[in-house]
């Protein structure tokens, strides 16, 4: 520790005297302010109802912004390259979260799926944007703040954050920082996102208010017959008063519900486990795909689920603020945000499974050594399984910001807290017997969608699945928790200067501690009791005619949830005597899979702002420091025995160094030039650095899997260089280039540990280790641009047209496996992304259309675990179209009217290999309406 106060020491010192010593050069022109007095201009024309905000708020990181004009002018102001949503830009979506929201910013790619525990095409037929990644970067490479806040990670499989529980109603404004500075948080590569919400101070008016109230429809629901009905209200209210209005109220709340019912296949689903719902067309006599064929382009589909996703999303929360400003140079803030969303979903699938499978020489020779399968026999099977989800994350912030003289002191406590637990996860399952088939293939396609070639007593078995018998697997119950909690302190140092290249010197200290937890246990009865078929169980709410409306045509029953848990209950329940997670060994069972961390993190900083002419140089230096206690379950095997285990634990250290530059150059015609060069750094997910243990002696061998507490940091060097210029009446243009290049890579696995080392082949003595590993080095380099204009020299009514675009292209390469024999794509990670948006803006009246891209991406590296990239899934390009209108009756009243995917293009497609459909995942989760009133006071 004395060593790392020293290090830390001697960097803030030497960077310190550069810039000391750059304050001694006399100026040679006229320098623009660092910042401006708390008088300055607001950054648009301000109501009684917009926030507004001045370049001192700004540089305090505060500013909240009401439209789109302001989100542009806080671009141009800000020292680093960034992207703005305003409160008019997520009133004018039907999306249903900020992560949906976040599909606007170029660089971004929204996820319907990710490593939680829905993940796959479980999560995806929500349908709803659940994760982000930003220029290339997977969701954990990015830091998510609520007023500053660095929020808590309840995602239990990695450092991601499941932006899915935010409604954009419940933020004003949305900055994503493209490039990070010494006074940020420094474990951020691909960008640091930023929810604001405003204070009274951000309004002009003394006393306002907001009222909202909306209603959603969504139409994949209505095709099943069901209402597809949700709504929304939110409010907000802020005041200023005191003699001299020192103090500032502001609360908002908000709840909403939305039902859905969204039709899904799923190819991928069953390609894996325990079922391996592929084969290959044309095979050499191992039954291996044959020689000379691209194995992607061979695969064909042995089974696949056909099924209905329904439930709902419910959602509630708010923001609070209290400020009290005692005089011009102090300003006391108290900040809190929550949000909680709880989903019920249920899926109910119906299976059809190749079984039987004869492969290679067995299968139908076709000459030259290769070989077509013969799928023996067809078997019909239901399964259905619950998906729920509680969802929390809340911050909590006390501050202050105080001016004496030239010198700025800004301390601050904050605490956030965050789950995401799956509590009722139960599964329920039943199988009619083989019927005998004989073919080589199973499906056929029409437009990429699988058609089942189903003997009529298959299809007739689909019709039935009441009277299918009970056996295809007891009712598993499987609740799942993870959560984090961390908090902290802050202080930061401001010294501005007059005269000389020097215009301040900042400086600060940081510390924060987390702890987090996962837990995981499965129980699962015996037999289904007296029951024969699924109908006897007496678990079957209804039946729709239609699986999938108009596509697939057999029936799917909706199972009532709270009986099957009765059901779980009567034959056994959650006991001693059912919990299997990791064999018959309830202690074991209990705890093996649990895992605790306890994460402290010390960070320091330096940097200054040097001013020649236009030109601001803004040099400085971050150090991170940070200790990791890892506590997990290790459970003991000799030659076949288990014995009771007991928590272990290891310990892991992280630290960086993390030097930046950047430099901005102003013109006085309204254009600014970046250019800038910084390191960060993400540490590795707590499951690989200390998940569970296992300890297994067999004959003279002992095998330890293990975490790996000395995995290396993911680090970056990261090149950024932009320019935005303002177009008379209303025009904005962004152009960036960017390049990062990656060290240590490490993927996102889910629950698996990815990359892992250790082999016993050969070994008939001694200790192998099985670890994971990090991956080698990557990079990703790309440009992007967003413009904006509007037409106001057109005559009449044309002068309230515009147009607003935005592109991103970019590259992705990293080395997987961190030996160079398989290179690859970085996850999830689209070439190309754009957006863009006809809108008017007319007195009353404002339209909008808007078009979004996202081109397709690894979204799992080998996922049939042949060691090679043919079997990466991919996810297809997405695009759909969106509108809105609005219309404001008078100052107090406004109506608008959004419809989400207009053209009902699916919202989610992955598939194995790139360029094959033959075995996908797909989701369509319709078209959303949404029409919401909004009264102001």
């Amino acid at each position: 520790m004395i060593g790392m106060l020293c290090r830390s020491r001697l960097l803030l010192s030497g960077s310190t005297m550069m810039l000391a010593l750059a304050a001694q050069t006399p100026a040679t022109a006229q320098t623009l302010p660092a910042t401006a007095p708390a008088s300055a201009a607001p950054l648009a024309d301000a109501t009684a109802g917009t926030p507004t905000g001045s370049e001192a708020d700004l540089a305090a990181g505060i500013v909240v912004v009401g439209n789109r004009y302001q989100a542009a002018t806080l671009q141009m102001r800000s020292a680093n390259t960034v992207n703005v949503i305003s409160a008019q830009d997520l009133e004018h979506t039907a999306v249903h979260n900020v992560a949906e929201a976040l599909g606007m910013v170029p660089g971004i790619n929204v996820m319907n799926t990710g490593s939680a525990f829905a993940g796959g095409v479980d999560g995806a037929s929500r349908g709803e944007g659940m994760f982000v990644s930003v220029r290339g970067l997977n969701s954990e490479y990015n830091i998510n703040l609520i007023n500053g806040v660095s929020v808590a990670q309840g995602n239990p499989y990695s450092r991601g954050v499941q932006l899915s529980l935010l409604p954009p109603s419940g933020l004003q404004t949305i900055i994503v920082n493209k490039t990070s500075q010494p006074d940020m948080l420094g474990d951020a590569i691909g960008g640091t996102i930023d929810f604001r919400t405003p204070s009274a101070f951000d309004y002009a008016a003394d006393s306002r208010g907001s009222v909202t109230i909306g209603g959603r429809v969504e139409s994949r629901a209505r095709a099943y017959g069901q209402n597809g009905l949700g709504w929304n209200a939110g409010a907000d209210y802020s005041r200023k008063f005191g003699a001299d209005h020192q103090f500032g109220v502001y609360v908002s709340g908000f709840y909403d519900i939305r039902h859905f019912a969204n039709s899904l296949v799923g190819g991928v689903q069953e390609s894996g486990c325990c079922d391996n719902g592929y084969d290959f067309a044309v095979q050499d006599a191992a039954g291996n795909s044959a020689p000379g064929l691209d194995p992607a382009a061979n695969l064909i589909q042995t089974a696949a689920n056909f099924g209905l996703s329904s439930g709902y999303t419910e959602r509630f929360g708010g923001n609070g603020t209290f400020d009290w400003r005692p005089d011009e140079d102090t300003s006391i803030y108290l900040r809190a945000s929550y949000a909680r969303a709880k989903t019920d979903q249920n899926s109910q699938l119906t299976q059809i499974v190749g079984v039987n499978k004869q492969d290679g020489s067995s299968g139908t020779a076709l000459g030259n050594g290769t070989y077509a399968p013969v799928i023996g026999a067809v078997q019909a099977r239901f399964w259905y399984e619950t998906n729920p989800a509680i969802a929390t994350l809340g911050t909590v912030q006390l501050g202050m910001d105080k001016h004496a003289g030239k010198l700025t002191v800004s301390p601050s406590l904050f605490y956030s807290w965050g789950s995401n637990a799956r509590p009722n996860h139960i599964e329920v399952a039943g199988r009619y017997a083989p019927v005998a088939y004989g073919g080589s293939t199973l499906f056929g396609y029409d437009n990429g969608y699988p058609v089942p070639l189903l003997p009529a007593t298959v299809r007739s078995q689909l019709n039935n699945i009441s009277g299918m018998p009970a056996n295809g697997g007891p009712p598993e119950y499987t609740p799942q928790t993870s959560f984090q909690r961390k908090g902290g302190g802050k202080i930061d140092l401001k010294l501005d200067f007059d005269g000389g290249h020097l215009t301040f010197l900042k400086a600060g200290f940081r510390v924060e501690t987390s702890h987090r937890e996962i837990t995981n246990r499965d129980y699962t009865v015996p037999g289904y009791g007296n029951a024969a078929t699924l109908g006897d169980l007496g678990v079957i709410k209804q039946i729709y005619p239609a699986v999938w409306p108009k596509r697939y045509t057999w029936q799917v029953p909706v199972i009532d949830q709270g009986k099957v848990f009765s059901l779980f209950n009567q034959l056994g329940g959650a006991t001693d005597a059912t919990i299997d997670t990791c064999g018959s060994n309830p202690i074991n069972s209990y705890n093996c899979n649990t895992q605790k961390a306890n994460e402290t993190v010390w960070a320091g900083y330096v940097m200054g702002q040097l001013q020649y002419g236009n030109l601001e140089i803004v040099p400085g230096v971050r150090y991170e420091h940070t200790d990791i206690k890892n506590v997990f379950w290790v459970t003991p095997t000799d030659n076949g025995t288990t014995a009771t285990g007991a928590f272990g634990s290891n310990k892991a250290k992280f630290d960086a160094v993390l030097p930046s530059i950047a430099f901005t150059y102003r013109d006085n015609g309204g254009a600014v030039y970046r250019a800038s060069a910084w390191t960060s750094y993400v540490r590795p997910p707590f499951l690989q650095l200390g998940g569970g243990a296992s300890t297994s002696v067999s004959g003279g061998v002992t095998t330890i899997t293990q975490g790996n507490p000395n995995l290396k940091a993911i680090r970056a060097i990261n090149l950024d260089a932009s320019g935005e210029w303002t177009i008379p009446g209303g025009g904005h243009v962004m152009l960036a280039g960017f390049y990062k290049h990656l060290a240590h890579y490490i993927y996102d696995n889910g629950s698996s540990a990815g990359i892992v080392t250790g082999s016993n082949a050969g070994v008939t003595t001694g200790t192998v280790t099985y670890q994971p590993q990090n991956g080698g080095s990557g990079h990703v380099y790309g440009i992007e641009l967003q413009a904006r204009q509007k037409f106001s020299a057109l005559p009449g009514l044309l002068s309230g047209l515009g147009v607003a675009v935005n592109f991103t292209r970019q590259w992705t390469r990293v080395d997987v496996l961190g030996d160079g024999t398989r290179m690859d794509r970085i996850q999830n990670a689209p070439e190309v992304m754009a957006n863009g948006q006809v809108f008017f803006e007319k007195g009353p009246v404002s339209l909008d259309v808007n078009y979004s891209y996202a081109g397709d991406y690894v979204s799992i590296y080998d996922t049939l675990g042949k060691n090679a990239t043919w079997d990466d899934v991919w996810v297809r390009p997405v695009s759909r179209v969106d509108v809105h209108a609005g219309y404001t009756f008078s100052r107090m009243f406004k109506l608008d009217l959004s419809i989400a995917n207009l053209f009902n293009t699916p919202s989610y497609w992955s598939h194995i290999g790139q360029h094959s459909l033959a075995i996908s995942d797909i989701v369509n989760s319709g078209t959303t309406s949404l029409v919401t009133a909004t009264m102001k006071f």
